[in-house]
């Protein structure tokens, strides 16, 4: 996660469209909305690599972590042959992924990591296998580039929540349960960064309403840097009229610039509902004559939007990481920074 860095073409091109205000929930009706089963202890849950690679030690420690929470880890011999900094070929982990999903022993999917590397197993992906199995689909970071695409494919509702290193800790098990277990709706998830703003003196745990507002939508999103990636492709995001959450790590604030500059000049990102911002972690510098800093930055690209958008909601590369639902419908209110699922995530 923290070593990936994927190279983006600078196409910088403001938009300035019509924003039309946003009056209830809409999805696209090509979409439509497939759930998983939900999990429930006992079951047995797929690991997977879709990105860099991991040691044998982490990944005993991500097996440990998974039966601690009442699950039976299951993984294949491709999670230990590292290629690269990938966990195997691009075929392999591929084939893994598609082979999770066909497997009827396995009931859920956990990807043990992010990093670089989820964009290039697309074209190898089995969409048919997974809308014909649908189950519960967890990762973060680089997972965005799976988790996206897999619901504009097929419908699934995956999930952006910790990943197979980070789910170590007391909170990020409790709302991934929450959501993949005994979801009802409606259904708040609670942010937590106000408490974190005050033991932090550092700026990007701050909590502040970049336009106000009320807004309804279908949930997609997930790390900027991978959002930004898949423009141009067939896996390209569709925003109209949707919520995007977004967090980041490690990118300086002239990169945040670029990235969301490239994003205003996509074809539907400016007809978004609302913009929900995790909690950009690295991302800030000090404020001097020759910069600015990231809240400067997100407040410039995004203010003009004039739809509701707000920072530091407890997500992204934080211990304290919500889980998201992506494809799920929900409210935002920008000026309170809150959200609420509408409909239930699993069956």
């Amino acid at each position: 996660m923290k070593n990936r860095r994927v190279f983006l073409k600078q196409t910088a091109i403001a938009a300035a469209a019509t924003i039309l205000p946003n009056t209830g929930f809409s999805q696209n009706t090509e979409i439509k909305t497939l759930k998983a089963k939900r999990l429930k202890k006992g079951d047995t849950i797929g690991i997977i690599a879709p990105g860099y690679g991991l040691s044998k030690d982490t990944l005993e420690s991500v097996f440990k972590t998974v039966r601690s929470m009442g699950f039976v880890p299951y993984y294949t011999n491709r999670l230990y042959k590292n290629h690269g900094y990938f966990s195997n070929t691009d075929k392999e982990r591929a084939a893994d992924l598609n082979e999770m999903f066909a497997n009827p022993k396995v009931d859920g999917i956990l990807c043990a990591r992010g990093g670089y590397g989820c964009t290039r197993i697309l074209q190898f992906m089995d969409f048919d296998a997974i809308k014909n199995n649908p189950k519960v689909f967890i990762g973060f970071s680089d997972v965005t580039a799976l988790l996206n695409p897999i619901y504009q494919q097929t419908g699934l509702v995956g999930f952006h929540g910790p990943v197979g290193t980070t789910l170590n800790n007391t909170f990020s098990q409790k709302w991934l349960k929450k959501l993949v277990m005994k979801n009802k709706t409606p259904f708040k998830l609670r942010n937590t960064t106000s408490k974190l703003a005050k033991e932090n003196i550092n700026p990007e745990f701050e909590q502040y309403c970049i336009y106000p507002g009320k807004a309804g939508g279908v949930l997609v999103g997930g790390s900027l840097t991978l959002i930004t990636a898949l423009l141009g492709t067939p896996y390209e995001i569709d925003f109209t009229n949707k919520l995007i959450f977004i967090e980041e790590i490690e990118e300086a604030p002239y990169r945040i610039d670029r990235m969301l500059t490239q994003l205003l000049g996509s074809t539907t990102f400016s007809n978004a509902a609302g913009i929900i911002l995790g909690i950009f972690k690295g991302c800030d510098r000090p404020k001097d004559k020759t910069n600015f800093t990231l809240k400067e930055v997100l407040i410039d690209r995004l203010s003009p939007l004039k739809i509701p958008v707000a920072y530091g909601f407890s997500f992204g590369h934080i211990s304290q990481n919500l889980t998201i639902p992506t494809g799920i419908k929900a409210s935002f209110n920008a000026e309170k920074i809150s959200l609420a699922l509408q409909e239930n995530t699993v069956i």
